[in-house]
Order: C-alpha cells, then structure tokens, then sequence
C-alpha cells in the first residue's frame, strides 16, 4: 500500500503522559467517525476534518527517530480508525519504525478489532463504553443507532485477552444517571465471568467536559461534582472488584474524552 493509500494524518502530539497510562507515547489523530456523540469534543476533526492540514507519516516518525528509546509507542485515535481501510498498514509502518501501537476505539468495528489484535499489529487497545448495553440508551449518547451486540462483540474480542486493554467511559449527567453506570459495571462484570480475564477487569470513568462539545447544548450542563464522580468510580470499581487501581492501566483521574 502506498503511502496515499495510508489513513490521511490530521493531528499529531509529540508526547503524552496520559493517553497510554504507564507509557509516553506520541498521538496521531485520523479523522472522521461513524459515531455522534453529543459530548464529544475532537468534532472538527469528525465533521470537518479537510479544513486540517493533512500530516505525513513519514515526517512524523522522522521527528520521532531520535526518541525511540525515550517513546514507547504511539497512540492511534480519532475520530474512529477502525474505520480506515489502510489503518493495518498504517500501523505496520510504525511498528517497522520500532514503535509499540495503543489503538483507541469506539468498538463497533469487531471483525477489524479482531484482525488488528490476532495479526499483532496492536500492543494495546483502549475502547469507550458508550452506555449500558441497551440499544436505547446507547443510541441517545452515541448519537447514532449502533446495536449494542456489535459492541458486546468488541468487549468479548478484548477479553480474550490476547492484549492489554483498557474500558472507558464519559459520564454526562444528561445522558447517563448513576444507575446506568453501575448497570453497565455490572454487564461488564458479567461478560468477564465466564472464563480468566486478563488483565484484571475495570471501567474507568471520564467526567464530561461542557467546553466545546458537538451539541452545543451540552454548554450548559454541568459536570459531576467531583465528590459525585469520586463516588461512582468506587462503586464501578466495587462491582467490579478492581480494589488496587493502582495497579489498572488507567489512572482514576483520567480525564480524556478522544
């Protein structure tokens, strides 16, 4: 494939301290998703990506080559990559640049999930948890109908565990209520029953950001206080007996919405 071919490039992060808990990695953000999230923030880089410049790769890992032994890998998020026909390649290239790759995923791609993870072509992957697997309520906050058995398919490819992984999730007090995500701890919890879970099973919780959000409505909700929000992480992690976060690949206090 050549390097037109590859996912067009729309935004890149040299360093970052948060988006691979435990790692530095850099960021390369690809453009475009089949999801509308009333929350989300990065929707330029959704809606309208072609007023971004368009990155190269090749730039890129050259700015890079000095840091390899300092970066561990690099970040791919979006939008959606999933989505990308050429995102295998892409990653290929930067694993023969000598980088690892975390991938970040909305999950509704499962077949792709499965070939990414089962060719190596990800070290990691980080996928966002909408809502409680109900078609209805999962639809109000991706803004879109996805069925909630797509997404239970992606969780289930994760759990395999023939990766590192992480669950993820963006609280907004229009869209979810504490209920629903103690309900969605619970189904995760249930998912990951059935056999060794690896590594051991977590939600972290993201508390939403009413800056700059794709419904513009969503400006004038307020966020979970943070003794709220404090308090529904540790009932998630009760539920889902995750006692030393610590030890989980993602911080408690992480607060990124990509």
């Amino acid at each position: 494939m050549t390097n037109d071919q590859l996912p067009p490039i729309k935004g890149f992060i040299e360093t970052s301290f948060l988006d691979w808990p435990g790692h530095i990695c850099a960021v390369i953000f690809l453009p475009y998703c089949n999801l509308r999230c009333p929350y989300c923030h990065n929707h330029q880089l959704v809606l309208k990506p072609d007023t971004l410049e368009t990155l190269s790769l090749e730039t890129i890992l050259e700015r890079l080559q000095p840091f390899n032994d300092w970066v561990d890998g690099i970040c791919i998020t979006g939008g959606e990559p999933t989505i990308h026909r050429g995102l295998p390649a892409l990653l290929k290239t930067i694993h023969e640049a000598g980088f690892k790759t975390k991938l970040d995923t909305n999950g509704t791609q499962p077949e792709t999930l499965h070939y990414l993870i089962a060719e190596k072509l990800v070290d990691c992957v980080a996928m966002d948890v909408k809502a409680p697997l109900d078609d209805p309520i999962y639809a109000r906050c991706a803004g879109v109908y996805v069925p909630v058995s797509i997404i239970q398919k992606s969780i289930e490819v994760l759990m395999a565990g023939m990766v590192p992984y992480m669950f993820r999730c963006t609280v907004s007090p229009s869209l979810l209520d504490e209920s629903d995500i103690y309900r969605m701890a619970e189904q995760l919890k249930g998912l990951g029953s059935g056999g060794s879970v690896s590594p051991p099973l977590s939600l972290t919780l993201q508390n939403f950001n009413p800056a700059d959000p794709l419904d513009p409505a969503l400006k004038d909700v307020k966020p979970f206080t943070e003794e709220a929000f404090s308090r529904m992480q540790e009932e998630v992690d009760r539920i889902m007996e995750t006692y030393n976060r610590e030890n989980s690949l993602l911080p408690q206090n992480y607060t990124d919405e990509s």
